[in-house]
């Protein structure tokens, strides 16, 4: 027995001086490391001020030190930034979605600059302007050739101040002056809420900046008060970038109740690690409830559809989400400059990691990769169902997206269903209510004549495939054996464009009608008229409606 005692004790002993030694070899570590961070600083200062001194021609500072700055960050994720005091106002926006300016988006592409939105309530909304309205000037300033950049900074800027412009009616060329007092507009993180498939209740969030959960918890607890029959809930969060994680963590709420996991954060700085969880009584945790995400659902709207799907609370409809696991703190930095760092990972409450990038690796050329399907890891939700880290969110139920042809492309580039709806809207005073309006045959035939004489030639994917096997054979030396054959194929697949517009006429149609509803309607016609073409929002419908196929999806 004393000999097992001397040995434990030995043991102990040797556990005690590895644990030191760890300690000590960590102690080293980190004061090697502090120790390189101060030589090089001392370095860059160095050879900044000989440079400064010594070479031949004058080396603006401030370039100098960005460009610095610059290739420190490429070796960070994209999502780590320097904000200049100057461009501390994008910074505002993106947290909470408010900003100086008149309220509209604009267009210059055309070798024009067309107002092609307009936000209710603005003050050009106030004033009268209306999407297809040119703009002329700005402060004096000509549009024309001006880049979409210069003219944005010119329609933004402190509340209160003036900007004259002269707009020109886009039928009959009449111009107008107007003095337009600028605004804080507040771009609505909930751009539509309604009714959709007569008893399922739909919003739409666009983005999760300061009090937008407020914001989603109104337009839901109206829809519930106005339609008490309400069967299902759709939140639409296709196309949200995402934004405060605390907002995510309140959105979650309005449908998970109290003290739930929503979202975990890990770091390098330990103490800022932290579970967040619901803190109120659900809004409603029984209603049967679907989101919607697609490519481009990033960051606080996958934290949402991650609880959704982790806890077993409502169906992921749609698209594989962006794949954004990480969270950015701002920091400051002298002359009121920002750094916005990544500073932690964030985990489901299953406990996985959906970024789908790692940026902590990069190969030989210096580039960042994809985690590969085969490297992705199973976890398990509340209910036992397998999910996957590493790739963004997978839906439950997936739907193909919508995928234009090439003629409608062409035809929203080219703005000629922009400008047929313009002439549209000049034509007719009114029309049926967003949801109800439809186009007539004859107003689809009298499109195919606006047309007439308008260049909208393209190529279709065929003819791209085919240009690109031409290029290949050339190159290997068999296209002179294949000549004929080939360019027999090439015109039994010359496309016509008349044709083309009659194939495609269902989605040409639903295009125009959104755009001309938008003249009427503004923002929210055009998403209400959306909805009754839209296939995901349709197949979310068609879950909520069968009860055992919901069920059976969250099993």
């Amino acid at each position: 027995m004393r000999a097992f005692f001397q040995r434990k004790g030995r043991i102990v002993l040797l556990l005690l001086l590895l644990t030191v030694a760890v300690t000590g070899i960590k102690a080293y570590s980190d004061k090697d490391k502090y120790f390189e961070i101060a030589k090089n600083l001392d370095i860059f200062a160095a050879f900044y001020r000989e440079l400064n001194t010594y070479y031949v021609d004058d080396l603006p500072p401030e370039k100098l030190m960005h460009k610095g700055i610059d290739a420190m960050l490429e070796e960070t994720d994209p999502y780590t930034d320097f904000i200049p005091e100057e461009n501390l106002d994008e910074l505002k926006f993106m947290a909470t979605g408010k900003y100086g300016g008149v309220g509209v988006s604009v267009n210059t592409d055309s070798g024009r600059t067309v107002i092609t939105d307009i936000y209710e309530g603005s003050p050009m909304h106030k004033a009268g302007a209306r999407p297809g309205d040119i703009i002329v000037s700005l402060d004096g300033k000509k549009a024309d050739g001006m880049e979409q950049d210069e003219i944005s900074h010119l329609l933004k800027g402190v509340p209160g101040t003036a900007l004259d412009m002269v707009i020109r009616n886009p039928v009959t060329g009449e111009e107008t002056a107007k003095k337009i007092v600028r605004e804080e507009i507040n771009v609505r993180p909930v751009s539509y809420a309604g009714m959709t498939g007569n008893d399922i209740g739909y919003i739409r969030m666009t983005q999760f900046t300061e009090n937008s959960a407020e914001a989603v918890q109104k337009a839901f607890e109206g829809l519930k008060k106005d339609h008490p029959g309400m069967k299902g809930m759709i939140l639409d969060l296709r196309g949200n970038p995402g934004g405060l994680l605390d907002e995510a963590v309140l959105v979650a709420n309005i449908f998970v109740d109290k003290n739930k996991l929503i979202v975990s954060t890990k770091g390098k700085v330990k103490n800022w690690d932290r579970d967040y969880k619901t803190e109120e009584p659900a809004i409603d945790a029984k209603v049967p409830l679907v989101v919607l995400t697609n490519r481009s659902s990033a960051s606080a709207s996958e934290i949402v559809a991650g609880a959704v799907q982790d806890l077993d609370r409502g169906v992921i409809v749609g698209q594989r989400s962006f794949g954004k696991g990480l969270v950015q703190t701002t920091r400051p930095l002298p002359y009121n400059a920002k750094l916005k760092v990544t500073t932690a990972k964030y985990y489901t409450p299953s406990g996985r990691c959906i970024q789908a990038i790692d940026y902590s690796h990069r190969n030989d050329e210096g580039e960042v990769e994809a985690v590969p399907d085969s490297m992705r890891r199973s976890f398990n939700t509340f209910a036992g169902r397998k999910v996957r880290d590493g790739g963004g969110i997978e839906p439950d139920d997936t739907v193909d997206p919508t995928l234009l042809s090439q003629v409608a492309i062409t035809l929203i580039r080219k703005l000629y269903i922009f400008d047929y709806a313009t002439q549209y809207y000049y034509q007719h005073p009114s029309i049926a209510p967003a949801g109800n309006f439809t186009l007539s045959e004859d107003d689809f035939t009298d499109f195919m004549h606006f047309l007439d004489g308008r260049n909208y030639s393209y190529k279709t994917r065929s003819e791209e495939a085919l240009e690109s096997f031409q290029n290949t054979a050339r190159k290997e030396k068999y296209y002179d054996a294949v000549a004929k054959e080939f360019e027999a194929l090439q015109q039994k697949m010359k496309h016509d464009k008349k044709q083309d517009l009659l194939k495609n006429k269902t989605e040409i149609k639903h295009l125009i009608e959104e755009e001309i509803v938008n003249r009427y309607y503004l923002q929210k016609g055009r998403i209400e008229k959306s909805l009754a073409t839209d296939n995901e929002v349709n197949e979310a419908v068609a879950v909520l409606h069968q009860p055992e196929r919901y069920q059976q999806l969250l099993k």
